[in-house]
């Protein structure tokens, strides 16, 4: 079975900027468009963001997503009772819900956020 990427919010903000930050190993999975999928967590993330003024994105992350035929992946209830297991390691309760949908449904995250090798998550 091919490993199945999901994007964290800032490997997803970085890609569609084509932003240096992006590590370019993470680049070239995402160049590759193939096994990639996004959570609505990560899009609630950046909306919220957006409206509070703390958070600047050109264009439309959601459609550029949409567009390319990446899955979107909700919530569950299999994510939530997983999140309520997770240590504190990381307090961001939209990374946290990354990191159980990760486990849950057995995705590589795509991320450069060092607080997420806290936990039984696989890493790329």
């Amino acid at each position: 079975m091919n490993r199945r990427y999901l994007l964290d919010t800032s490997t997803l903000i970085w890609a569609s900027a084509n932003s240096i930050r992006l590590p370019p190993g993470q680049a070239e999975i995402i160049a590759a468009g193939e096994n990639l999928v996004v959570s609505i967590v990560s899009l609630w993330e950046i909306a919220i963001k957006e409206s509070l003024g703390k958070l600047a994105i050109d264009g439309d992350i959601a459609a550029e997503v949409v567009s390319r035929g990446i899955p979107l992946i909700g919530v569950n209830l299999a994510h939530v009772e997983t999140v309520r297991r997770l240590p504190f390691h990381h307090r961001d309760p939209f990374d946290r819900m990354l990191i159980a949908q990760a486990q849950v449904e057995n995705l590589t995250i795509l991320t450069s956020d060092g607080n997420f090798a806290a936990y039984a998550v696989e890493l790329a």
